[in-house]
């Protein structure tokens, strides 16, 4: 996939949206991270902020980023694609559709930070 093919990248957290599970997840990211079940999360963000190296790895790049937990993602999406997605997961807006960029296998064999943006920079 060549970055001309899309017009924007869309991350999807496997994670819910609102300040209640914000809370619970940055908690549950400090006392039990292994059993933590979106490693785009962990990837991105620390127990609330997010990463700095992410930050800026996000402000340098022209193609726009759109972020949403699960349920923001179902929907927004959910008369077309809402049921066909493991998440995490990071897609591609192109002329056709909605494209896995990065699939939720991935996403979980990941170790940091780094290897997140070195996967991404070589698909995009």
């Amino acid at each position: 996939m060549k970055v001309e093919e899309l017009s924007e990248l869309i991350f999807v957290y496997n994670a819910d949206s609102g300040i209640k599970n914000a809370l619970l997840d940055g908690a549950h990211k400090v006392l039990s991270p292994a059993t933590y079940d979106c490693n785009l999360c962990q990837l991105t963000h620390g127990a609330f902020l997010e990463k700095r190296v992410w930050r800026k790895f996000r402000e340098r790049y022209t193609l726009p980023m759109k972020f949403l937990h699960k349920d923001e993602f179902r929907k927004e999406y959910a008369s077309k694609f809402g049921h066909r997605f493991d998440f995490p997961l990071v897609l591609g807006t192109t002329h056709s559709g909605l494209e896995v960029v990065v699939n939720k296998e991935e996403l979980n064999g990941l170790s940091d930070t780094q290897s997140l943006i070195a996967l991404l920079e070589a698909r995009i």
